[in-house]
């Protein structure tokens, strides 16, 4: 075998194709939603997938106020932060957290950064996430498609 062919190709930041995805959260269960997107963001769909660098897309999130919870997670889930002074752990249900300025943002921020990798990589992952509460994004330059992320699995 003189040739290269049985090389496993490696992806680098200079040769990962990144695109730029949208997708349309209204009506979409929260859980189910930010696994996908933490798949998109990490690359997994792609055959071209190199665990160790960033070959995923850029993903626009639109509509991230209209998502919803299965059971009753709306009212009993608790989402704790901590202020860093003493007797300073805060608790918040998602009902409550909608009714602030980026609640919708924060609810779907935190359960995808919980889906991606601990480290370095993970937090550059999470530099390619854009979440907007509306059906208006700042992101038309870039030209992004539009997918039905009900189609991946």
């Amino acid at each position: 075998m003189n040739t290269l062919s049985y090389k496993t190709i490696s992806v680098n930041k200079e040769t990962a194709q990144k695109e730029w995805v949208v997708i349309d959260a209204a009506g979409q269960v929260v859980g189910r939603l930010c696994s996908k997107v933490a798949k998109l963001l990490r690359g997994k769909y792609k055959p071209t997938f190199t665990p160790h660098v960033d070959c995923g897309d850029n993903v626009i999130i639109i509509n991230a106020d209209k998502v919803v919870f299965t059971g009753n997670k709306e009212t009993d889930k608790l989402y704790t932060r901590y202020t860093g002074y003493p007797g300073g752990q805060r608790f918040e249900t998602p009902a409550k957290l909608r009714t602030r300025k980026d609640g919708s943002e924060r609810i779907i921020r935190h359960a995808v950064k919980g889906m991606l990798p601990k480290g370095p990589l993970g937090r550059s992952l999470m530099d390619n996430l854009y979440i907007y509460a509306g059906t208006e994004h700042k992101h038309e330059a870039q030209k992004p498609k539009a997918i039905d992320i009900n189609q991946y699995k």
